[in-house]
């Protein structure tokens, strides 16, 4: 019984492996549900008559960016023990877009993580199998690509966030639950929010809206009154799980410069400056209420060969702290997960002032980041 017990499960490794390699070989084309779809969605006539101009710009803003909207199936694999078969089980739902006509679709990371598949079906009804370029869970994003010819692809028209106003008007275009895409509108009812990823780093700078929001939603587009990309709906606060009068979504301005690298490297690539940051709740604790402590240096990096110091104990085996980076440039560092932010603002090669605490003396040090 031991032996074929073992045997079992050797066998049923052996599947899932070959499984999920598969899988993560390279995206492979459904093949599509209406594959004779015609590209240019058919609306009735608009009787703009009848209808008041703030009606008739909505209507128009969902017929043009509808093509862009994609509903997003993410799937994992389930074995039956007395079977040995395979069977495919829908994990999550979400939406996204496109980006461009190479057939990127950018979500949410939480929308795509921990699935062994991922089924992206357009506007035609045609369903494509995606593959993963880039993820960045810290800032809840996520690259998928798929190979549907470029004349069904419609990318979405970006625009800016740096310029919203608390009270303008938004567009949330999604497919929440499968059945058609459906269009919610509201204002922009805060700036400037932040809300914690999966990575467990905040996220600067969200958009609040109230316009209706469900957990299907995620990845969808929030648009502007111009029907531009103004960011990627992405939480709701709610007790329940549904709509509670408050949403959140990325800034587009954060996935302009996110997306580009997603695609190129798979993932954020920022200038290091070479040091282990000790965590804010101990450093709490040795009593630095404000600033990054910073824990070890890296021998050679640019922190090291700029004379940034980190923590060390004497010969009595008594902690002794080293530096505690109070600013970078012009950003004021006041928890650990500030130091990431920053760099964020800086390329390899540049030269940035960092304003450190050493000894109960502050220093100015200039450090040439890599």
């Amino acid at each position: 019984m031991g032996r074929f017990l073992i045997f079992s499960f050797l066998i049923l490794a052996a599947f899932v492996a070959g499984y999920y390699n598969g899988s993560k070989s390279g995206a492979t084309e459904i093949e599509p549900t209406n594959s004779d779809a015609n590209p240019v969605i058919e609306f009735p006539d608009l009787d703009e008559d009848r209808l008041l101009p703030i009606e008739i710009n909505g209507i128009k803003i969902f017929r043009a960016s509808s093509p862009s909207v994609v509903y997003i199936t993410t799937i994992t694999v389930g074995f039956d023990i007395f079977s040995l078969d395979f069977f495919e089980v829908p994990r999550g739902t979400g939406s996204g877009f496109i980006w461009d006509t190479n057939g990127h679709v950018i979500t949410n990371y939480h929308v795509v993580s921990r699935s062994n598949k991922i089924r992206v079906t357009l506007w035609d009804g045609s369903s494509w199998e995606g593959q993963i370029v880039g993820l960045a869970p810290e800032k809840d994003i996520a690259v998928v690509k798929i190979k549907a010819p470029s004349n069904r692809l419609y990318p979405i028209k970006v625009g800016s966030s740096k310029d919203l106003q608390v009270g303008q008007m938004v567009y949330a275009i999604g497919n929440p639950f499968g059945l058609d895409y459906t269009l919610t509108t509201g204002v922009v009812s805060a700036l400037g929010r932040e809300i914690v990823s999966l990575a467990g780093v905040p996220i600067r700078d969200v958009i609040q809206t109230d316009a209706a929001i469900n957990p299907g939603n995620s990845g969808g587009p929030l648009l502007d009154s111009s029907g531009r990309l103004i960011g990627i709906n992405t939480a709701i606060e709610s007790p329940t799980g549904a709509y509670a009068g408050v949403g959140y979504a990325i800034p587009v301005d954060t996935v302009k410069w996110v997306v580009p690298q997603l695609i190129k490297f798979g993932k954020i690539r920022r200038p290091e400056l070479g040091v282990t940051i000790l965590s804010d709740s101990v450093a709490r604790r040795l009593g630095v209420e404000s600033g990054a402590v910073v824990l070890r240096v890296l021998e050679g990096s640019p922190a090291d060969k700029a004379g940034i110091i980190g923590m060390r104990r004497d010969r009595f085996g008594r902690l002794i702290l080293g530096d505690i980076i109070l600013q970078i440039g012009k950003s004021k560092i006041e928890r650990s997960y500030d130091v990431q932010f920053a760099l964020e603002n800086f390329s390899p090669g540049d030269r940035v002032i960092v304003k450190v605490m050493r000894k109960g003396k502050i220093r100015e040090i200039e450090v040439e980041l890599e």
